[in-house]
């Protein structure tokens, strides 16, 4: 009989299971030693890969600083841990240091037409096409990301509606901005703008985010339909 043979369908299955509460659960439900056996996927012959990694984080009393202190070669010296494995927990620790290191950046509260006519006038700035951007924000209207949705002509985007709704349940969005650029200078919405903004509040409403305004752009200033009371 190998040594394969010999480990149990319960060692695997302890092996898999990190992922699997990873993805049910969230990220903080995971244990050190679980989050290091995602790191290096496999055990050995002997052991499961959280059985593994506790072994290793034992050695340095449950450290995480001892832990990052160890070497390639040191973590090498583990049954199990072969140079590609002690790699992946030396540069995951070092990200960690570093972003430790950087100072998190203040995200940009989005809270009326003005600021987000500010915060977007350098993307739509001289632009000689039609673009649809919108601005996905969490609860306070900070800004979690913004994304391209559409490129047209001079007089028409195509819009996604179901990528927009797709992208704010991605980012977990609870409220968006729909934005976009007018490149002939004019200032008033067409019934396309407005026959798309419709489409997007109806769209919302079933999934429980709020579209906050459409914001359209020019050279010499910007349009509001929540201003305007058109939303």
């Amino acid at each position: 009989m190998d040594n394969l043979s010999r480990v149990t369908i319960k060692a695997w299955a302890e092996a898999d299971r990190p992922r699997e509460k990873l993805l049910e659960q969230g990220r903080r439900a995971l244990t050190d030693a679980e989050l290091l056996a995602i790191l290096i996927g496999s055990g050995s012959h002997d052991e499961s890969a959280v059985t593994l990694c506790r072994r290793i984080l034992h050695d340095v009393d449950n450290d995480l600083h001892a832990l990052s202190r160890l070497s390639v070669t040191e973590l090498c010296k583990y049954k199990g841990i072969g140079e590609a494995k002690a790699i992946s927990i030396v540069a995951a620790l070092e990200l960690g240091r570093r972003r430790k290191e950087q100072k998190e950046e203040e995200r940009p509260v989005l809270n009326s037409s003005k600021r987000v006519y500010e915060y977007l006038t350098h993307v739509y700035e001289d632009l000689y096409h039609e673009e649809f951007w919108v601005l996905f924000l969490s609860g306070g209207c900070k800004l979690i990301n913004k994304q391209l949705i559409g490129r047209g002509g001079n007089d028409f985007t195509p819009v996604d509606v179901k990528q927009v709704l797709r992208l704010a349940l991605e980012f977990r969005a609870t409220s968006v901005i729909l934005t976009h650029n007018h490149p002939s200078g004019s200032i008033k919405p067409s019934n396309m703008d407005i026959q798309i903004t419709n489409k997007l509040l109806k769209a919302s409403k079933l999934l429980d985010f709020s579209i906050n305004d459409h914001v359209i752009f020019t050279n010499s200033g910007y349009y509001s339909f929540r201003d305007s009371g058109l939303l």
